[in-house]
């Protein structure tokens, strides 16, 4: 199981994500760092754990409102070893490739921003782009197709359900496992509501392949103790779902 810590970046600070109210959201304050400042933040999630990886959603960038371009450069060159997720709202293939060419990290194309399906077909076999699958409550958001094509899915897929960020509602179990039924055999992330260290290892034993965390890690309901006792557990054997 993958804990990746999650920035959200608004205005070039760390922001508190809740429930996928982004007008809501303000300025981080966690015990992890003294400022907002994304380097500070990224540094303080790094103190709990060496994570390989952070996801960086660019508010802004998705909002239509400009970007954090400068924030994601300091990252990539202030935390040097260190991977970036990052959905920027991109959903035109000119720009996904320019940027996939500007070697800042990887691309996570989000279900919310795409008007055409084509854009998630055209970069299915490129192991840069993850497919997130966006949802609020029970709905979908994004063209239908997309959700309708699992075979043309990236082998990375990120299940973001919108309303449990930050709520402490818990992972949206049921969803990840029809999702997982129907990926055959694509790598799941769980996005949304991880509480503490028994909703991952639920997650685990369902053969979900990583967690998307913010709260839990500022909060201290999840803390080093917990990850290295995750990493160290076997990995549960699994029957493929066909």
């Amino acid at each position: 199981m993958e804990i990746i810590p999650v920035l959200d970046l608004k205005g070039g600070v760390v922001v508190r994500a809740r429930m996928g109210q982004r007008d809501l959201y303000r300025p981080i304050a966690t015990p992890l760092a003294a400022t907002s400042d994304p380097v500070d933040v990224a540094r303080g999630l790094r103190s709990i754990h060496p994570f390989a990886r952070l996801y960086v959603a660019d508010l802004d960038a998705i909002e239509g409102r400009g970007d954090n371009g400068a924030a994601l450069r300091r990252l990539r060159a202030e935390c040097p070893g260190v991977a970036l997720w990052v959905d920027n709202g991109i959903a035109d293939a000119g720009a996904a490739a320019r940027w996939l060419d500007d070697d800042v990290g990887s691309l996570v194309l989000g279900s919310e921003t795409q008007a055409d399906p084509a854009l998630m077909w055209s970069f299915a076999g490129d192991n840069r782009v993850i497919l997130s699958l966006d949802f609020r409550g029970d709905a979908f958001q994004g063209p239908r197709e997309i959700l309708d094509a699992p075979s043309a899915w990236p082998a990375k897929i990120i299940v973001m359900t919108l309303a449990r960020v930050g709520s402490g509602a818990g992972p949206d179990l049921d969803r990840l496992a029809e999702i997982r039924r129907i990926a055959a055999g694509r790598r799941i992330y769980a996005a949304g509501g991880v509480r503490d260290a028994g909703d991952l290892a639920a997650l685990a034993r369902a053969g979900i392949a990583g967690a998307l965390v913010a709260t839990a890690l500022h909060d201290g309901r999840l803390g080093s103790a917990d990850i290295k006792a995750l990493a160290a557990a076997p990995a549960p054997r699994l029957r493929e779902t066909p």
